[in-house]
């Protein structure tokens, strides 16, 4: 038996909100569709009023509670967009919200829910992780008896978010062959699975998570809502240890494939959307582009649609990003050096071990062993991956070759 959310609803919901959110563009991307040989349209959820598609969930429940409840405040949890989209709306609709943070919120995503809230909403930081501070934030709400508006485990909320897909069927004038997603918690496609299997059931309805948090695929394989014993947080807004009961009700049945994504690949694709497109999207949102090079075959020709769920990226994050987009292409390569203790060694490396393309980018000497070597963490960087095997070829002939420290993951985050 299906769960969907019944269309009537989500068209509903369509009603509701459109007075605080923004019916965003549908834009053909002709350089993605040159390159891929077909029809890519990217859906701009980045360009919403707070740059992710989270305020369609969180103004259609908040409103609804309003209507029907006579609320004067509600409680959420969020690390990001959920808690600038119920600031938005507790400032439009004039209700108080108190919102859970982390403490380990960046300063500048606590700044943009004081902007978007105003005087309407009290930020409260606590626990060094979101479960923690959700934890909380459900106690607070049962407590004071208020009500918990959830990020995703929501019939409004998901009823809300489904109408991204309502207005992507309103924009495309031609049959759309497949639909690319991001998960996280499942509400955004799981809104998307309700509108498309009743007005366009023969769209393949493709999820795209992270490689370092899967649970919506971990969830799939077992055949039960499964919780993930620990997971990268690197990609936040997709990053999630359990989806949503019911999204996950909704994704069994509804759902074609799921596919997860190494982080060094989104990495790579948010910087080719800011250097090829001017687009700032944030790792969440450039999962279902990263998702199209996996799916060049099947796509050829077809009408594509990649939903860009947001763009609320801390330009604080722009090295990371860039480090992991050169690791994941084979760029960036971290050495421990044996350097002999002698005068020249380092000029020897430089001159004869580097090639005309490397680029040291990291130099740190480690504690000496003994009197004759010393070894230091060296970082290069190449200008083409196929300069890595002459490399550390002439590495070895030179004496110069210690441990390799990518394919060590432990001493890598120690030492690098």
């Amino acid at each position: 038996m299906s769960s969907n959310i019944p269309i009537t609803e989500i068209i509903e919901a369509g009603n509701k909100i459109k007075d605080l959110v923004k019916h965003t563009p549908l834009e053909k991307m002709l350089n993605s569709s040159e390159r891929f040989q077909s029809n890519i349209f990217f859906k701009r959820e980045d360009l919403q009023r707070v740059r992710s598609y989270k305020i369609r969930g969180a103004f259609h429940k908040i409103k609804y509670l309003a209507e029907n409840k006579s609320i004067k405040t509600v409680v959420c949890a969020s690390a990001g967009n959920h808690a600038q989209g119920v600031a938005q709306a507790c400032h439009f609709l004039g209700i108080s919200g108190v919102i859970f943070m982390p403490t380990t919120t960046p300063k500048q995503k606590i700044n943009q829910v004081e902007y978007f809230g105003k005087d309407n909403v009290e930020i409260k930081l606590y626990g060094d992780t979101f479960d923690a501070s959700y934890a909380i934030a459900l106690e607070y709400s049962q407590s004071q008896q208020i009500d918990f508006v959830h990020p995703f485990d929501d019939e409004k909320i998901i009823a809300g978010q489904g109408t991204v897909g309502l207005e992507i069927l309103q924009d495309m004038n031609e049959p759309i062959d497949y639909i690319f997603v991001p998960v996280g918690g499942g509400g955004l496609v799981s809104g998307i699975i309700s509108v498309f299997n009743e007005l366009s059931p023969k769209t393949k309805i493709i999820g795209v998570e992270p490689e370092g948090a899967p649970s919506l695929k971990t969830s799939l394989k077992y055949k039960k809502n499964t919780e993930l014993h620990s997971i990268d947080k690197f990609v936040d807004g997709a990053a999630v240890k359990k989806i949503g009961d019911l999204p996950f009700s909704i994704c069994q049945n509804g759902i074609d494939e799921v596919i997860t994504i190494p982080e060094g690949k989104i990495c790579s694709i948010l910087l080719k959307l800011y250097n090829e497109k001017a687009i700032v999207a944030e790792p969440a949102g450039a999962l279902s582009i990263a998702a199209l090079d996996y799916f060049s075959k099947e796509i050829k020709g077809k009408n594509v649609v990649c939903v860009l769920s947001g763009g609320n990226n801390d330009i604080t994050r722009m090295e990371e990003i860039k480090e992991r987009a050169l690791l994941f292409e084979g760029l960036k390569h971290y050495f421990i050096v044996p350097f002999p203790q002698r005068a020249g060694a380092l000029k020897e490396f430089v001159v004869n071990v580097l090639g005309a393309n490397d680029d040291i980018t990291f130099f740190e000497y480690t504690k000496k062993n003994n009197r004759d070597r010393s070894a230091a963490v060296v970082g290069i960087e190449l200008k083409f991956k196929e300069d890595f095997a002459p490399l550390v070829k002439r590495m070895k002939e030179l004496g110069f070759m210690g441990e390799y420290l990518n394919e060590n993951p432990q001493l890598f985050q120690f030492l690098i």
